[in-house]
């Protein structure tokens, strides 16, 4: 084994240790996980792997920064600006909600362990701003007529909190991936158009076409 991976590329030993630590800290948390557990799950030694990262604070630190900009560009990689408002909110939720349940182990050490530590809630408000000011950027796209007031950047503010909550809840398996988009979408596009009224108030559903 040792053989077989010594002359690893250090990029892709890199995406190694950072693979193993993202899984380990979502399984036991930031407190809880150990340098030896990372290195063993990496199947490396843990000098090597103090090596790369120093400390479990910069390799903590270092998951935190490559899961939120995947999330982020991949999200944003799926977003038609150029799409009906319904199918902007539509495909805007599924591509959120499917890449956390494919990625659970992610969203876990994003929300949940991340966050319980203030010793990175910079860099998980950094991350968050930076969802909110896409989300920003969809509402003000999908609306036709806004009002002269309308604060698009504080919809998104509460709009990314309910996603947030129930993503949480699509990530530990208490909710359907399906299920949970349709009830995201019915509800924010109720919430941005009003009392549903003629064709544009009409549920909307995860796989329609």
């Amino acid at each position: 084994m040792a053989g077989g991976t010594k002359r690893l590329p250090r990029a892709v030993r890199e995406q190694q240790m950072l693979d193993a630590a993202v899984q380990m800290f979502s399984v036991n948390g930031y407190h809880e996980t150990s340098m030896d557990a990372i290195a063993a799950q990496a199947q490396i030694s843990k000098p090597m792997l103090y090596l790369y990262y120093g400390s479990k604070e910069e390799l903590f630190g270092a998951c935190l920064d490559r899961e939120l900009s995947r999330f982020v560009e991949t999200v944003r990689a799926e977003i038609d600006f150029k799409q009906s408002p319904k199918d902007l909110l539509r495909n805007a939720v599924l591509s959120f909600l499917n890449y956390i349940d494919a990625n659970r182990a992610s969203w876990m050490v994003l929300y949940t362990q991340a966050t319980s530590s203030q010793a990175f809630a910079h860099t998980v408000r950094e991350g968050r701003e930076r969802i909110i000011d896409l989300v920003a950027r969809l509402l003000a796209s999908g609306t036709r007529h806004p009002e002269p007031d309308a604060d698009f950047n504080m919809m998104a503010v509460a709009l990314v909190g309910a996603g947030e909550a129930v993503a949480h809840r699509v990530s530990t398996g208490d909710a359907d991936v399906d299920e949970a988009a349709a009830l995201m979408i019915n509800l924010f596009w109720r919430g941005l158009k009003g009392t549903p009224s003629d064709k544009d108030g009409q549920q909307v559903q995860p796989h329609a076409s």
